[in-house]
């Protein structure tokens, strides 16, 4: 055992899972209650515009890919009247191979695995973003973290048959293993972290970073055994997304960028957010289009100033480096911009500022802000998959 996890034992009091567990029992029992009101005010929502709440939650925009790639594998496409391509391989396969292995396990549909995964990939998520937190700041704000994730606007991503949820479990969990010196681990969760999404690159570059740090902080030590189960991690960490992605330039016949021209196809590519800053600047055309501009430039000055204060706090490095990218490749991606709020959702670790802040409360007080919180954001998610939604 490392020095790093006899502190988060020490502080934990935790034996084992079942004692994790029941550390994490009130920020789990919070998240689900949130959830559960969210998917409630949904299924209200819907039934009174004669829709179903679960076909919008499983059989809409990005699930039915997902879906189909489960079911019928990779080389589907969509061509546009515009010219473009959309094809199936922009998909990453950890979500859909879960689906199928569920449809063959259990008398469920694809889009019925895919919610269930989805529902668990929740919860390990919400434990994950438990587990950082209270290692870091202690057990009220990793209850409170918790909470703040679950109340976001488009938190109801969270419950869809998407790959968010599965996507922030797997990074979560990585971080944790690399704050309390689990190396192996760490590399092999950002690995599968890296079959789920493209940004599984923020995951590997955590590890790296933090494999980095401590390289240098040894010095003239030699812990061989320590050192060879870093570089493992740091080999490990990598392999998920280079597989597939070499796999895709292997499959299209154009090497290893093979799969920029899969993602071009659907007009993503990182222009340094330059097709945002022009979306934006679109909307002073027209009053209402002003005010939806003056919120959009709010909204990113808050990421920008929550990230400043986790640097100013001196968050671990790890979770610098992963929300940073996290952050970048969502603002300054030039894909729909509808996507942004949920390219957002893994970026966990800008939540623990105001985490703290809300620990600092009463338990009274946080619990009125949360209820509060949580009740605006379950209307505003019906509203929203009711309407235009998540692309």
């Amino acid at each position: 055992m490392t020095d790093l996890e006899t502190r988060t034992a020490g502080r934990s009091g935790a034996t084992g899972p079942p004692g994790a567990l029941r550390r994490a029992a009130p920020a789990l029992l919070g998240y689900t209650a949130v959830r559960a009101l969210g998917l409630l005010a949904l299924a209200l929502w819907s039934a009174a515009r004669d829709k179903s709440a679960y076909t919008l939650l499983t059989a809409r925009w990005d699930s039915l890919w997902y879906t189909r790639v489960a079911e019928l594998g990779y080389g589907y496409e969509v061509r546009l009247p515009n010219g473009d391509v959309h094809s199936n391989l922009a998909f990453f396969p950890l979500l859909p191979w879960l689906e199928r292995l569920g449809a063959a396990v259990a008398p469920l549909s694809y889009a019925d695995a895919g919610f269930a995964v989805s529902l668990l990939a929740s919860l390990a998520a919400a434990w994950g973003i438990f587990a950082v937190a209270d290692h870091v700041y202690g057990r009220r704000a990793g209850v409170c973290a918790v909470l703040l994730w679950a109340v976001l606007p488009v938190g109801i991503v969270q419950s869809m048959a998407y790959s968010e949820s599965l996507f922030t479990a797997l990074a979560a969990w990585s971080l944790y293993a690399v704050l309390t010196g689990r190396w192996v681990t760490a590399g092999a969760l950002a690995a599968l972290a890296g079959l789920t999404r493209p940004v599984g690159l923020a995951v590997t570059a955590a590890v790296w970073a933090a494999a980095a740090v401590a390289f240098a902080r040894d010095g003239d030590r030699r812990d061989g055994r320590e050192r060879a189960r870093r570089v493992l991690g740091m080999l490990l960490a990598p392999l998920g997304a280079a597989g597939y992605v070499l796999w895709v330039g292997h499959r299209t016949g154009k090497g290893p960028l093979g799969y920029l021209d899969v993602q071009a196809g659907w007009r993503n590519g990182f222009d340094g957010g330059a097709a945002f800053a022009r979306f934006v600047a679109g909307k002073f055309t027209s009053l209402p289009g002003a005010l939806a501009g003056v919120g959009l430039i709010v909204a990113v000055a808050l990421l920008v100033w929550l990230h400043v204060v986790c640097v100013r706090r001196r968050q671990p490095l790890p979770l610098l480096v992963y929300t940073g990218i996290v952050a970048l490749l969502a603002l300054c991606a030039s894909s729909y911009f509808g996507s942004k709020p949920r390219l957002l959702l893994p970026a966990f670790p800008l939540l623990f500022p105001l985490a703290q802040g809300l620990a600092r409360l009463r338990t009274a007080g946080s619990a009125a802000v949360v209820c509060g919180v949580a009740a605006a954001s379950a209307v505003y998610g019906a509203f929203w998959l009711n309407g235009s939604g998540p692309p």
